[in-house]
């Protein structure tokens, strides 16, 4: 018999916070793209999303690291 999986929460409260705050930002047209925020206006939900779980990296919280940079390794 395989050795079950220990559950455990894949994204801290740090990242949800910061993505519900990210969400918050892209309705009401605030959210900016790019570096610095100095890209055009965010449109898409999963554009937002990606954002805010990328702040979320730069603060520390617990975020599992994404999967562009998992699948060079």
């Amino acid at each position: 018999m395989p050795a079950r999986k220990k559950s455990g929460r894949k994204y801290g409260k740090g990242a949800s916070k910061s993505v519900e705050s990210a969400m918050r930002r892209k309705k009401s047209g605030t959210l900016r793209s790019g570096k610095g925020g100095k890209g055009g206006k965010v449109k898409s939900r999963k554009q937002a999303i990606a954002i805010g779980l990328s702040e979320a990296r730069e603060k520390g919280a617990k975020v599992p690291p994404n999967r562009s940079s998992r699948k060079k390794k």
